[in-house]
């Protein structure tokens, strides 16, 4: 048993004295910390009191009888595993006990091992019920940050761009207001891509966890990739003043990927790279072989990631805060996206930063071996 299970709480409510011990003696060996009841009002009470994972209830008591104790039990904690035991089996009384809300039947005499592998395959379904719940949990909340997503990121550049056309309109024909109109014109251009930033983002990330964002995976070898970043980001990191160097190694790299996603996955990380970098700085692509896997490394000598931030930064949502980030554009979801389309590829994504120097983000694939009957893409290097 884990010390987690030792440590939770079974009610016995029975009124022969002999089989609350024999049950008492079952679960504590168990490793439960037990509580036994000789009557049904006394028992409705621990169990009240005491919150206990399991419960196990005898159908043939004086006063409240094992169906109402099994009927109440059941209201309290739907979740709580309920057993009933009774010398008095029959299928009406078990399909009964069944549904007024009862795990599992057990008819006397039973055995040690009968209770224990009840009791076992009871919690376990415990847990399954937990853990759908707390799914269900996690989708309401995924749902309610959506909503604050529209509401906030979404309102925000659409107001400013209707604050910004119904201005334009009452302009005049100056040469004063044409130039003013260029620049809120220009205003409007600037929010409007935020938005489809924000759309994009919001719709891949919507695909991969979905689970078929990543179609069909090929095998391609990874120096291809790299070395056409130079050209493909040369003019973003030109304009930002950031310096964009490429290290590759000589041996082949192949891997077994989703062309598409693994461009979506490093656009998010060198483009991340480039927007919090500093003017002057440098963004260093590095692939490398270890063991048997592949590294693809994106470091920047930026403004770095707070350490107290880092366990969120592949939340959905999540922009790292710091008076440094503060005027830095984005959509929180760049790096989810990557956490997740990483995972569907099989892959690893870590990420090392000290605040004001710089920060790494590392990709491991695994490596495809000679084993792998397809042939691997040339190298465009």
């Amino acid at each position: 048993m884990s010390t987690e299970l030792q440590a939770e709480r079974v009610v016995v409510i029975d009124d022969d004295h002999a089989m609350r011990l024999s049950c008492r003696q079952i679960l504590a060996k168990m490793g439960f910390e037990v509580d036994v009841f000789d009557n049904g009002a006394d028992g409705l009470d621990g169990v009240a009191r005491l919150k206990p994972v399991l419960v196990v209830v005898d159908l043939k008591m004086p006063g409240i009888g094992g169906m109402e104790v099994v009927a109440r039990v059941h209201e309290m904690d739907a979740e709580a595993v309920i057993l009933v035991i009774t010398g008095y089996a029959t299928i009406g009384t078990a399909v009964e006990a069944m549904k007024t809300g009862a795990y599992d039947f057990l008819p006397k005499p039973f055995s040690p091992d009968e209770m224990r592998v009840i009791v076992h395959r009871g919690l376990e379904r415990r847990a399954l019920v937990r853990e759908a719940r707390q799914l269900r949990d996690d989708q309401e909340q995924l749902r309610r940050r959506f909503v604050t997503f529209v509401s906030h990121q979404l309102q925000s550049p659409l107001s400013a761009v209707h604050q910004y056309l119904d201005v334009l309109k009452r302009l005049g024909d100056t040469p004063e207001a044409a130039a003013q109109r260029a620049q809120w014109l220009d205003r409007c251009l600037t929010r409007t891509e935020e938005l489809q930033e924000l759309i994009r983002d919001w719709l891949t990330l919507s695909r991969v966890e979905a689970g078929n964002f990543v179609r069909s995976t090929e095998p391609l070898d990874l120096r291809g990739v790299v070395a056409e970043i130079p050209q493909r980001y040369g003019d973003r990191a030109g304009a930002s003043q950031v310096a964009l160097a490429v290290d590759a190694t000589a041996e082949p790299c192949p891997v077994l990927a989703d062309r598409k996603a693994l461009d979506v996955l490093l656009d998010n990380l060198v483009v991340n790279g480039i927007k919090y970098n500093r003017p002057g700085g440098t963004l260093t692509v590095t692939l490398a072989l270890h063991g048997n896997e592949i590294r693809l490394s994106v470091a920047d000598t930026g403004i770095g990631i707070p350490e107290a931030q880092r366990e969120f930064l592949f939340n959905e949502f999540f922009r790292v805060h710091s008076e440094a980030a503060s005027s830095i554009p984005g959509t929180g979801l760049g790096l989810a996206i990557c956490k997740r389309i990483a995972a569907e590829l099989g892959a690893t994504i870590e990420v090392e930063s000290r605040e004001g120097e710089g920060t790494t983000f590392c990709v491991a694939l695994p490596l495809v071996t000679q084993s792998t009957e397809a042939p691997v893409a040339a190298a465009a290097v």
